[in-house]
Parts: C-alpha cells; structure tokens; sequence
C-alpha cells in the first residue's frame, strides 16, 4: 500500500529504521529532534498540523529523508526558497506554472542547464 500522507511517511521511514536500530523508537527519535514523544505519535498518525519547518528538518535529518521532500508533503516552502520566490513573485510562478506539465527528464536537463550555464 503505498504512503500517501506526510505522517505515513515519516511514522513507515522510521519503523524501517527501528528494524535494524533501537534507536529510531518513537520516544528517542521524538528526543533527538526536540519534541514530545506523544506529539511526534500524533504527526505521525496525523492528528496535528505539521510542525513548523525548523522541527521538519531536524526530523528529515534524523531519518535521512530529503528536506525539500518533507517540507513539500507538509505543505511548506524553505524558508530560503521563499526568499527566492519574494524577490520575483510574477516571474516564478508563472515559471514554475509553465514546468508544471514537463517530463522528469525535461525538467532534469533544463536544471542541468541552469546550473552549468555560463551567464
């Protein structure tokens, strides 16, 4: 069955984890990122709202899960994405409206282009 909320997600990458290490229990990974036991329990099953991006990103550290990934299935933007976007509103979404339907191989190569090109 494949995960499809932010909570499945994070409570199946951390029960993964447990199999091969103790460690990733509800109350030590709860511990190490700075939160409750029962609040993480309760993101997990989706109870709460997603917590705020600084605790995402302890969590997706802590799990080896993609931040950028995280923040997404939560509904959230980095913080440094959204300074991007701020200084050019217009442009970017019309931007990011216009890669909506590319293929991932598009996209990869316009990336690509983007990166290594000489401005």
């Amino acid at each position: 069955m494949p995960v499809s909320t932010l909570g499945e997600h994070l409570r199946a990458r951390r029960e993964a984890l447990r199999e091969s290490d103790r460690r990733y229990s509800l109350r030590q990974t709860a511990q190490r990122i700075g939160i409750e036991p029962a609040y993480l329990s309760k993101i997990e099953r989706g109870e709460v709202p997603p917590p705020s991006e600084a605790a995402l990103r302890r969590l997706a550290g802590d799990l080896g899960e993609d931040v950028d990934v995280i923040l997404a299935m939560a509904g959230k933007v980095s913080a440094d994405l959204q300074a991007i976007i701020l200084r050019r509103p217009v442009l970017f979404a019309e931007l990011l409206r216009e890669l909506r339907d590319l293929p991932d191989h598009a996209l990869l190569k316009l990336v690509r282009e983007v990166r290594d090109g000489d401005w």
